[in-house]
């Protein structure tokens, strides 16, 4: 990462609830604990709640204790870190009632202001519109709007120009986390700054890729949210088709946000088609369940449709997997499993980059079979790269087993581990949109994604149930097994 000294005002919109607590103020900390930012920044939070900023900074401080490590909370470097905040009560969709926040504004000058929409999505038009109305938006202003940006491709476009009415497109950072953590970063290290991969990254030599976010938490309190979202809108829609463009993409001539981009957009471009005249492809090709009651960790914990919240009648999906493939000369041929789901056996977000066969055994009458390499790059909760390989048994005969290469993020030197939104808030305050999506990759997204939603609509039924702490249902495994495939088995690994 490298260190701003840019002055800025961050206005945090809806500050008090849980993303704001949970992630965005504990990184803001961490950013400031460690120098990362100038002395010069200031944080606003903004709320409908009646409060001011002493009462602000105790429920912070309250929330802190239970979201950073009490080594790392210390309380000279919170006193420090509290000097920056600010209250301010606004209803964030009246312009009339910005008048506060403009006063406070005022005197930064022509520094970097940045409003962090930590709110419905639902609510990002009328408070650019408000934002705008109030006289706050400058040239140095940005907006950082989290996803997921609408429920299809005609309320993601109508987001998109509401924003876009208030706030010029570079101006715009749609935030998805997951490209701000370290592995997924190296994965375009591997791949651009090693001769040994790029050649081999290619149909000539991949014989298909898994993308997995698994997580073993049902919607916690979200039921409501949830039920009008699922897996699909919530998980595969955004971090996972950004995954897949990372590991899929050309190499970009340079490392320049715009082409990067660029190069994204092609590959949700070259996705093939789904479409409800071939409704059976749907059915085939795409996997969705529900969990129902079972056990994480030993506890029993109850099924969807018995989540606070949830529609007895509910047919919102908790689990989708999906088998994508890529229409482009590098990727034809090669499959891209997809696999998300809630109240899974383990929680674990990995790309597998499943090589082929050695196209001669020599080795097939003094070992056991030999076993095609293997690339696993993980995200969480665990960063790791690892790379299987066939080696030599030590011993005097020529008797090969697997190991592996294993380059743990972790263990490596170099203090503070900067988390994602650490990492993407300091991002913002530069203007580097490397890492943030732009509309047209959002609506790309989409338009590979709703005709999967609508061929659901269309089939009818309920979701495929699966016991909570399990992998998924049934006809997720078969999904592979017909092609002559497996799963990449996490548990075991994770457990190793």
């Amino acid at each position: 990462m490298t260190k701003s000294d840019i002055p800025f005002d961050m206005v945090v919109v809806g500050a008090t609830g849980d993303l704001g607590r949970r992630k965005l103020l504990p990184a803001l900390y961490f950013l400031h604990k460690y120098g990362e930012i100038s002395s010069q920044g200031r944080i606003f939070a903004v709320s409908r709640q009646e409060g001011n900023r002493d009462s602000f900074i105790e429920q912070a401080g309250t929330s802190a204790k239970r979201h950073i490590e009490a080594d790392e909370l210390t309380t000279e470097d919170w006193a420090s870190f509290t000097e920056r905040l600010d209250y301010v009560t606004v209803d964030a969709t009246d312009a009339t009632t910005y008048n506060e926040l403009a006063k406070r504004l005022a005197d930064g000058g022509d520094r970097v202001r940045v409003f962090y929409l930590a709110t419905s999505p639902t609510l990002y038009g009328a408070i650019s519109r408000a934002i705008h109305a109030a006289g706050l938006v400058t040239p140095t202003s940005r907006i950082v709007l989290e996803k997921p940006i609408g429920t299809d491709l005609q309320s993601a476009a109508a987001i998109n120009s509401s924003v876009g009415e208030a706030f010029e497109e570079h101006q715009i950072f749609r935030i998805d986390h997951y490209l701000g953590k370290e592995t997924v970063q190296n994965l375009m290290a591997l791949r651009f700054g090693n001769i040994l991969f790029e050649p081999m990254w290619r149909s000539e030599h991949i014989d298909h890729v898994q993308i997995t976010a698994a997580e073993t938490l049902g919607v916690e309190g979200r039921g409501g949210y949830y039920d009008k979202s699922g897996a699909m809108r919530d998980m595969i829609q955004n971090h996972l088709l950004q995954l897949l463009c990372l590991t899929a993409m050309e190499p970009p001539a340079q490392l320049e946000q715009d082409m990067i981009r660029d190069e994204k957009i092609k590959v949700l471009r070259a996705l093939r088609p789904f479409n409800l005249e071939e409704i059976e492809e749907i059915e085939q090709k795409t996997v969705r369940g529900a969990y129902r009651l079972g056990a994480i960790a030993g506890e029993t914990v109850v099924g969807y449709l018995d989540e606070p919240d949830v529609a007895k009648n509910s047919t919102t999906e908790t689990f989708v997997a999906i088998k994508a493939e890529i229409d482009n000369w590098r990727w034809a041929g090669v499959p891209f499993y997809l696999r998300t789901g809630k109240r899974m056996g383990h929680r674990v977000s990995e790309i597998v980059i499943q090589f082929k066969q050695v196209p001669h055994q020599l080795f097939k009458s003094r070992s056991r079979a030999i076993q095609p390499n293997r690339l696993v790059i993980r995200l969480q909760p665990d960063e790791f790269i690892k790379l299987g390989l066939m080696t030599k048994r030590p011993g005097p005969r020529m008797i090969l087993e697997r190991e592996e290469l294993n380059l743990n993020l972790a263990d490596r030197p170099g203090g503070h581990t900067f988390q994602a939104y650490e990492r993407l808030l300091l991002d913002v305050i530069r203007g580097v949109t490397t890492l943030f999506m732009h509309r047209t990759e959002v609506e790309a997204a989409w338009t590979w994604v709703e005709p999967i939603l609508d061929g659901w609509q269309e089939l009818g039924g309920r979701p495929r149930s699966y016991n909570a702490g399990t992998w998924g249902p049934p006809k997720s495994i078969a999904l592979l097994e017909r092609d002559g495939r497996s799963w990449y088995e996490h548990h075991v690994d994770s457990e190793s």
